[in-house]
């Protein structure tokens, strides 16, 4: 099997290390990957240290890559489109965004072209099915993130830094003053989380939050907003504390956290597990894996 990956982004965000990840993954099981992203991408750059096949992105060179490949995996919204329109082989898209998809002609035309859809989350799957899609071709795939050899130790309360207004940056500011601690707004989470005990993750729209599983696979508790597809990863109570976007909820389970250390000790403890048993780079591989054969077992004459 040999399948092209197409990527859009000019910054390294969730997306982009799934997308990573995965092809990272396949090669291990011997499946071929060739990425096309833009020029001096991070993704890109990552991706020709790591190894694996880049060109750049181009009409052209997807139009002859897509050709060559058994699939092509559109990994972000407009790499759909350009796959909808441009690719040669079976289109499978990445569904990761938690706003409702358009109902207009252009849309259906669109979504009507990929053989089938990968939601990072049973909600990002229901607003798929909203709007049309067949559940047939739906396909529900959890990010897969590393988990590191030892659980962190260290001081710090983390927040990802983020320009994105859907993602509540300003909002946990608040809730940690309101709190009286300090908050680490993070440009590097994986190592950032190696020095924290608690995980703050507010957002007004989420698929499903992948920097959430990092968190988790580093055996640090989260406190994170009740919306969209997170309550499928963070168990309230158990691997994490789930709040309303309101900042005196998100400072009362801030402070719950970091008084009460048995609670938080046990809570770090479960979310890793549930990381190595279900949120894997292996899983995620493997379930993506599962998606490719079944859409090249219905394409088959």
């Amino acid at each position: 099997m040999r399948v092209l990956h197409i990527d859009t982004g000019m910054e390294m965000r969730g997306g982009q290390w799934q997308a990573l990840r995965l092809a990272e993954g396949l090669a291990a099981e011997g499946c071929a990957s060739v990425l096309l992203a833009p020029v001096a991408s991070p993704l890109s750059r990552a991706a020709e240290e790591r190894g694996i096949a880049t060109a750049p992105l181009r009409p052209g060179a997807l139009v002859q890559l897509s050709r060559e490949a058994t699939l092509t995996h559109a990994h972000d919204a407009r790499a759909h489109t350009l796959a909808a329109v441009l690719a040669r082989s079976p289109v499978v898209v990445a569904r990761r965004v938690a706003f409702p998809i358009g109902r207009g002609f252009f849309s259906r035309r669109k979504y009507g072209r990929a053989a089938h859809f990968i939601a990072v989350s049973r909600y990002v799957g229901g607003l798929l099915a909203v709007a049309g899609v067949p559940p047939e071709r739906i396909s529900v795939v959890y990010d897969g993130v590393p988990v590191p050899a030892s659980p962190a130790s260290g001081p710090l309360i983390v927040t990802p830094s983020s320009g994105d207004f859907q993602k509540g940056t300003e909002l946990a500011r608040r809730a940690a003053k309101e709190a009286g601690v300090a908050l680490t707004v993070s440009e590097n989470l994986e190592e950032d989380l190696q020095r924290a005990r608690l995980f703050l993750y507010i957002t007004r729209q989420e698929g499903l939050g992948s920097a959430i599983l990092l968190a988790m696979a580093a055996g640090v508790p989260v406190v994170a907003s009740r919306i969209g597809g997170i309550p499928e990863i963070v168990e309230d109570g158990a691997t994490g504390l789930l709040v309303e976007n309101e900042p005196r909820d998100i400072a009362a389970a801030c402070r719950r956290l970091i008084e009460d250390e048995p609670l938080r000790a046990s809570m770090a403890a479960r979310a890793r597990t549930a990381v190595i048993e279900r949120f894997s780079t292996a899983a995620m591989v493997r379930g993506t894996l599962s998606v490719y054969q079944r859409v090249l077992s219905c394409s088959k004459p």
